[in-house]
């Protein structure tokens, strides 16, 4: 099994992810990971709040990790469905992805997305392909 370690180097590859928008993985384990983003002025819109779409590849990234990170085959989104309940507050992000579901080609994940007050700012459930 990887290490933490390991795995963050194998998903460093996931560039859009990791580099550009700054996520890191937390924990991880077999249908289980968290992430987290430290937020930056470039994570906003207009309107001065957390842009959607950083929430959302947050979310597609503990889903990546969390069916991937310790497994042979390789799991693509499918649909994600993503409900965005409030806006963020203070300065990071976390998102915990738990698989539901897993068969044998595909997948179900409910990915939580919480600020570090622990304000519920979004829910998706992720279909995934196993490949």
């Amino acid at each position: 099994m990887p290490s933490l370690e390991e795995l963050r180097e194998r998903f460093r590859e996931d560039r859009y992810a990791t580099q550009l928008t700054g996520a890191d993985i937390l924990e991880a384990e077999p249908g289980r990971a968290l992430v987290g983003l430290r937020l930056r002025p470039d994570h906003l819109n207009a309107n001065q709040k957390v842009m959607g779409g950083a929430v959302f590849t947050l979310a597609d990234f503990a889903f990546a990790v969390a069916a991937n990170g310790f497994a042979e085959r390789i799991t693509v989104s499918q649909h994600v469905s993503v409900t965005f309940l409030a806006p963020a507050k203070g300065q990071e992000l976390r998102a915990e992805a738990r698989c539901v579901k897993a068969g044998r080609t595909t997948c179900l994940y409910e990915v939580e997305v919480r600020d570090e007050a622990g304000t519920f700012v979004a829910q998706a459930m992720v279909n995934g392909f196993t490949i």
